[in-house]
């Protein structure tokens, strides 16, 4: 009220919902100002827990600065001491001599065989004293594989492949799947060795290529070439069949030899 002529100005209800709501709105208010002014100025610095982020970096590089000047003040010093001993004719000497280390004695270390290791020993050399065949290293056996890696092999037959490369299961080839009355083809020159029935594989024809390579081509309907013929890399050399006891459909069985050994025809072959 006015105090002159009491007249009314304005009114209002207090309740306890109002006052715990304008309470409630005046805290989170304080608390969002509080909170900006912490995030946004730098009143945060003087908070216990909170540091400035560009002091850190500002001592990280001071830091460095430091070790650097350190290391050329060591070799400075080092340079002078090292022009003094040249003038004065001293010879030169290590700033860090070699110490001996006493924690470990070797002239006291004793190396024995123990009973099972002269056991082991016997027992492997046991094993390999009668072998007539030459380990092979890894070192060998990928030169190997480098040397068939410069041949430019001819697909032998376009196909879909059934059966994969399993030599643990004692399937040295692939299995290729075509049309048929497809042509084999020869994968490189060669001269053939082996071209003839067989029980097992039906029709069998093998070619012999240089750096001791050999291409064995089974279960064919008909032969081309025989024995002793020279082909030529592409040249056609049996018709695709499903000849012999172990065939299960109409495809090309074909294997990969070097010097001896099965190797994977998809590694060096697109088929």
């Amino acid at each position: 009220m006015t105090d002159d002529t009491l007249e009314e100005r304005f009114t209002f209800r207090l309740s306890r919902m109002n006052v715990f709501i304008a309470l409630g709105t005046l805290t989170i208010v304080l608390i969002f100002l509080t909170s900006i002014l912490i995030a946004f100025t730098p009143l945060r610095e003087y908070i216990p827990g909170y540091t400035n982020v560009g002091l850190t970096k500002k001592l990280y590089k001071l830091q460095i600065k430091t070790d650097s000047i350190e290391r050329d003040l060591v070799q400075k010093d080092r340079f002078i001491r090292n022009l003094k001993d040249v003038i004065n004719g001293k010879d030169l000497t290590e700033d860090k001599p070699i110490v001996p280390d006493t924690l470990k004695r070797y002239s006291n270390i004793k190396i024995k065989r123990s009973t099972e290791d002269s056991l082991l020993r016997l027992e492997v050399e046991s094993q390999s004293k009668y072998n007539l065949y030459k380990m092979e290293t890894m070192e060998a056996v990928s030169q190997k594989k480098a040397s068939l890696v410069g041949f430019l092999f001819f697909t032998p037959l376009k196909g879909i492949i059934t059966n994969e490369f399993n030599p643990a299961q004692g399937h040295y080839g692939i299995d290729i799947v075509s049309k048929q009355n497809e042509a084999v083809k020869s994968v490189l020159d060669g001269t053939v060795i082996f071209s003839n029935w067989t029980l097992e594989t039906g029709y069998v024809i093998s070619v012999q290529h240089s750096q001791n390579i050999v291409s064995i081509y089974k279960h064919n309907s008909v032969l081309l070439k025989k024995t002793g013929e020279y082909v030529r890399a592409g040249e056609p050399i049996a018709i695709v069949g499903e000849t012999g006891e172990l065939v299960t459909g109409p495809h090309l069985h074909f294997e990969l030899w070097n010097d001896g050994r099965p190797v994977n025809p998809k590694e060096y072959i697109t088929f």
